[in-house]
């Protein structure tokens, strides 16, 4: 005896072979791309975790490329500070050179060549801005040009440009550090050191132009320990300065592991099981063909085909 097929048992198989091909769709969309979904609906329950990880992702990213160009920064900060640092050396140097030599013939010329040296370093610029401008990026900190301008000018204050504005940065969420430092707090106590000697050459004891007298003697003696005090100051602006880039270098190092991290369960969320998704496609396949076969045959067991025949 035959059995005829219903129209339930045929709404019954159309929906499966409706669903077994949208199945096949979403596996091969996931084969293809590589992803779970291509939107957040695709995810269900895992969308919220998805968008919170992402959010993370990106701030955690920004962070990350902040810390990169700000120890690029700093990198040629602490080559501009050990310059500054090296001229006031130089200048210290120098003097104690005459002093042993009883000759100050040299004498200025050396200093003249440190002070441009200090000012070089004191304009250093980063990208089209001056370093040390403390805001005002646009104009040098400083106005000096030779040794002479230090006793010339009004003040060794007004040889200076540089905005008050200490540039800070926000490493992560929660640190920030000051990576900005002010020309006039770096370099004001060498100009003076250098304005003092310019000053007495200057003077009725002045200039350094030959063998020194002991009034030129004993004077250049007592500034050897003012420019002590002064490179030491340079040494710690350029330590202080190394401090902040171990800083930046720890919170750069730390960023690229949150982002390693957050990446790995980004990618264990979204990223589609390639091996699992071939199978499962190969499966939907099968149950698509499946599906069609039970289609066919009942349609040969309508009851109109069996009146017919």
């Amino acid at each position: 005896m035959d059995r005829v097929s219903t129209s339930s048992a045929y709404q019954a198989i159309l929906l499966n072979l409706m669903s077994t091909e949208a199945r096949q769709q979403k596996i091969g969309q996931q084969l293809s791309t590589g992803q779970v979904a291509t939107d957040l609906k695709g995810y269900g329950g895992s969308a919220e975790t998805l968008t919170a990880m992402q959010a993370a992702n990106t701030q955690v990213s920004s962070y990350y490329d902040q810390t990169k160009v700000v120890a690029q920064k700093l990198s040629v900060q602490d080559q501009a500070l050990q310059q500054i640092a090296g001229a006031g050396n130089s200048a210290r140097q120098a003097i104690a050179n005459v002093v042993a030599a009883g000759d100050g013939s040299t004498l200025m010329q050396s200093l003249e060549s440190a002070f441009k040296t200090a000012i070089a370093g004191i304009n250093t610029t980063y990208d089209g801005q001056y370093l040390f401008s403390g805001g005002e990026s646009d104009t040098p900190p400083t106005s000096a040009k030779s040794v002479s301008d230090l006793t010339s000018a009004p003040s060794i204050q007004s040889l200076f440009q540089n905005g008050q504005f200490v540039t800070s940065t926000q490493l992560d969420s929660s640190t920030s550090v000051d990576t900005g430092m002010l020309a006039d707090k770096i370099a004001t106590p060498l100009f003076t050191a250098l304005q003092n000697i310019q000053a007495y050459a200057n003077g009725p004891n002045g200039p350094f132009s030959g063998p020194l007298t002991a009034e030129q003697t004993a004077f250049l003696q007592s500034q050897l320990a003012p420019f002590d005090t002064v490179n030491q100051g340079l040494t710690e602006a350029a330590a202080q300065n190394g401090v902040t880039q171990k800083q930046v270098d720890d919170a750069q190092t730390n960023l690229g592991q949150q982002q390693t991290m957050l990446a790995g369960l980004l990618g264990d969320t979204t990223n589609a099981d390639l091996a699992k998704a071939s199978t499962d496609l190969q499966q939907a396949q099968l149950a698509l063909q499946a599906s069609g076969q039970v289609l066919l045959a009942l349609r040969s067991s309508s009851l109109l085909n069996i009146l017919g025949g």
